[in-house]
């Protein structure tokens, strides 16, 4: 499944898979399900959108005036992982939002009752365009990583993850459009001239404005004198200790991916494209998918992962390696994610395709020969067809 963005007229994105269905929507009336929230339903459930009362998500990159006559819930963080702690921040702004959203429709319902059902119809739409809309703010960090640490997940990934919880806009500039903002102008500029914030939501460790001068009582103090509602949120805990995305990058490091998937709330997943390789596994009757990690996101621990690759809809079972690839040569290759697909025939180069890791099995190693890296496959393989999910 390759994905990709494509740019509206108001500026707001849509990501597709191969130029064809939206995944990820933005501009059109093309929905996606609110059956994905509190994120109850399996992501690959979510393929073709279709059926009215449903919700869209779209995007901008850039600070942009949100077109919602009604204004927007909005949920402030950088939301890396989309951990349980950010879950419980969304889905406050997504029931706010839909509180909004079902009196205005109550409220329609009457004006049309006497109307024919086409015009009906369009009533209803137009009603749905201009409701409150479950939004986020967020950023896209610089490429330093100097404020915050490696990437969890790809901004696609966690767009998906945010638009299965029922969040419909993500305002994502780069974090040097508004980081020189005041307390008292991103409130201004950001919160009301962009986002016409009805009600605002965030984590009680939330801090923002220039120099983080800004904290959750600032924000509720400047919210109250222009109306705008601010609930913070506690931080959540999971085994007695905080959930922070911190927490998360340690477990990933450490190989502990039941611990991190726990806090994730769904498995920790890459969708990076497919790359050509050297086509070794091929060779030895075990061709493997590669995927390389951008700098800016973090490696999990070094070694051999049972997986899930999403394929046509549906999840296959999968060996992955992570690290320099295992080899009968001397010399380094870099760093690379192979993974074996057991069973599976097909080409899948430029395909952003999801991989979701389930457990550590060992860590990477060096091979005398190639037997024994075949022998090393096999096992992992057979571990990957016999691994049942519990999340």
């Amino acid at each position: 499944m390759q994905t990709k963005q494509e740019r509206q007229g108001d500026g707001a994105s849509v990501l597709t898979d191969s130029g064809s269905r939206p995944l990820l929507v933005g501009g059109t009336e093309q929905p996606v399900s609110d059956r994905f929230m509190a994120g109850a339903a399996d992501p690959s459930s979510y393929s073709d959108p279709a059926g009215a009362g449903e919700r869209s998500l779209r995007f901008w990159d850039t600070l942009t005036k949100l077109n919602t006559a009604a204004g927007s819930c909005v949920a402030l963080g950088y939301f890396d992982g989309v951990h349980l702690g950010h879950r419980l921040v969304l889905a406050r702004a997504v029931q706010a939002a839909r509180a909004v959203q079902e009196a205005r429709a109550v409220q329609e319902a009457r004006a049309v009752q006497e109307a024919r059902a086409v015009q009906e119809a369009r009533a209803v739409q137009e009603a749905r365009a201009c409701g409150c809309a479950a939004a986020v703010f967020t950023f896209a960090p610089p490429a330093s990583g100097s404020v915050k640490g490696k990437a969890i997940l790809t901004p696609e990934e966690k767009l998906r993850r945010m638009a299965s919880l029922g969040i419909e806009a993500v305002l994502c500039p780069p974090f040097e459009a508004f980081c020189a903002l005041s307390p008292e102008e991103f409130v201004e500029t950001v919160l009301i001239g962009c986002l016409g914030a009805k009600a605002v939501f965030c984590g009680e460790n939330f801090t923002f404005g220039r120099g983080r001068a800004g904290n959750a009582d600032t924000l509720r103090s400047l919210c109250a004198a222009r109306g705008i509602a601010v609930e913070t949120l506690p931080l959540m805990e999971h085994g007695g200790a905080p959930v922070s995305s911190s927490r998360i990058r340690a477990l990933l490091a450490e190989g502990d991916i039941p611990a991190a998937n726990a806090l994730l709330a769904e498995p920790y997943c890459i969708d990076l494209p497919v790359r050509h390789g050297k086509r070794l596994g091929r060779t030895l009757g075990f061709p493997t998918i590669n995927q390389v990690y951008p700098e800016n996101m973090l490696l999990p621990r070094q070694g051999v992962y049972v997986t899930r690759v999403l394929l046509n809809g549906q999840w296959h079972p999968g060996a992955t390696g992570l690290g320099t690839r295992p080899s009968v040569e001397g010399g380094g290759a870099g760093v690379t994610c192979e993974t074996f697909i057991p069973d599976f025939t097909g080409e899948l180069y430029g395909d952003a395709v999801r991989v979701r890791f389930c457990k550590f099995l060992w860590p990477t190693q060096k091979f005398d020969s190639l037997e024994a890296l075949t022998a090393m496959v096999n096992r992992a393989a057979d571990a990957a067809r016999g691994w049942v999910d519990n999340l």
